[in-house]
């Protein structure tokens, strides 16, 4: 596979993801986001671009780091005021269905 995805969340203008990747970051980014972008399209009846061309990234160090960033993802929902609790948000590895 292109990756390992370790935590998500799918927030209402941007996307965290957490994952190790077996192929360069540009195949992986590309890869997701042109299926994304064409699931997406076809689901709100239109075409075009859909991403921005942008991305943040980083190069996580470790267990510890990446522990902190898991929580910071899985808590984003609840900082923006979306949710909750983590497992509240349907749209994120933290959540728990039942």
């Amino acid at each position: 596979g292109l990756y390992k995805l370790h935590a998500f969340a799918v927030m209402p203008n941007h996307v965290h993801v957490l994952w190790a990747l077996a192929v360069p970051l540009a195949r992986a980014t590309g890869a997701i986001k042109g299926y994304t972008a064409q699931r997406a399209n076809r689901a709100l009846g239109r075409s075009g671009p859909f991403w921005q061309r942008e991305s943040f990234d980083r190069v996580v160090r470790g267990a510890e780091e990446s522990a902190r960033i898991r929580h910071y993802i899985e808590w984003n929902p609840v900082h923006a005021g979306l949710a909750n609790q983590p497992r509240d948000w349907p749209w994120s590895s933290a959540h728990r269905v039942g």
